[in-house]
């Protein structure tokens, strides 16, 4: 049997482990699905670039990035949330920086990997619901983690917002320092596909959803999944089980129009959408 090859994008965190583990286990192989996976170093900005290049066909994808980007024309729709719960946004600086009050952050450099990125709409979105208003100037792009490393040490930047335990093993080793937490307020990743796959192979979609959502499920179910991921992230065995623990996966593709709500609301609201626009769907009608 030929398979169908489908191009599906993500971050290099253990949020996807999930996905990992059905490719290697052959549960896509058995739908009649090729899966390439894409890693996308630089989050939610790259992969929103690369939809609308055609240079993938899926991506999971925070939450709020492509809402806002669908918005402002990216030809993709929603199909299916991915992670339940909310993400925890760890707020950094490098360890020799003289930034030590959380309250003073809204003045200073912000790191992020690009503009639309989480690590930027995040720190409006915040900044914003603390009264504050971030400038352009203050944001100073890095691409990656990686980038973010180098520019926080070498105090280019101040501040940088990225996944709470993605980041921990930085903050472990003290080459960052976490001043803060932000706790977005809606389901964290969604899985996003082009309309041109969406119009032309909706089966195949249909039959990669139904491989996450079961994979998801058997994760969360297995007994070695804290284990797993501590070896294959090299994260602490005690930072993974509270990770885990706070962590709900979906196991069907429903999406309530609620939480699209919620995030227009607040992106509205740190003026990164326009209020006065043409409505739009986000979500694919199936």
């Amino acid at each position: 049997m030929s398979l169908s090859k489908i191009r599906l994008g993500g971050v290099p965190e253990h949020f996807n482990l999930p996905v990992h583990l059905a490719i290697e286990n052959g549960e896509f192989e058995e739908r009649g699905l090729d899966i390439e996976w894409i890693t996308y170093g630089g989050g939610t900005g790259a992969m929103t670039k690369a939809l609308r290049n055609d240079e993938v066909d899926a991506c999971i994808v925070l939450t709020e990035g492509i809402v806002a980007d669908i918005i402002k024309g990216n030809p993709s729709k929603i199909i299916s949330v991915y992670v339940n719960t909310a993400l925890t946004w760890g707020i950094h600086t490098g360890v020799n920086n003289t930034l030590s009050a959380y309250q003073d952050i809204f003045s200073k450099r912000y790191a992020i990997s690009r503009f639309g990125s989480g690590s930027h709409l995040m720190a409006i979105v915040h900044a914003n619901s603390e009264g504050h208003t971030l400038q352009q100037e203050q944001f100073n792009v890095i691409k990656n983690l990686d980038g973010a490393l180098e520019s926080l040490t070498g105090l280019d930047s101040d501040v940088f917002y990225w996944e709470k335990y993605t980041t921990k093993p930085f903050v472990d080793k003290g080459i960052l320092r976490r001043v803060g937490e932000y706790v977005t307020p809606w389901p964290c990743f969604v899985i996003v596909a082009t309309e041109k796959i969406l119009k032309e192979r909706p089966n195949e979609i249909i039959r990669m959803l139904r491989t996450i959502h079961d994979s998801s499920d058997n994760f969360m179910q297995s007994d070695n999944a804290i284990q797993l991921v501590s070896q294959r992230y090299e994260q602490k065995i005690s930072d993974v089980t509270r990770w885990y623990h706070s962590t709900e996966w979906a196991i069907h593709g429903w999406i309530s129009n609620k939480i699209i709500e919620s995030v227009i609301y607040h992106l509205e609201l740190a003026e990164i959408i326009e209020k006065d626009r043409e409505e739009i769907d986000l979500i694919w009608k199936r």
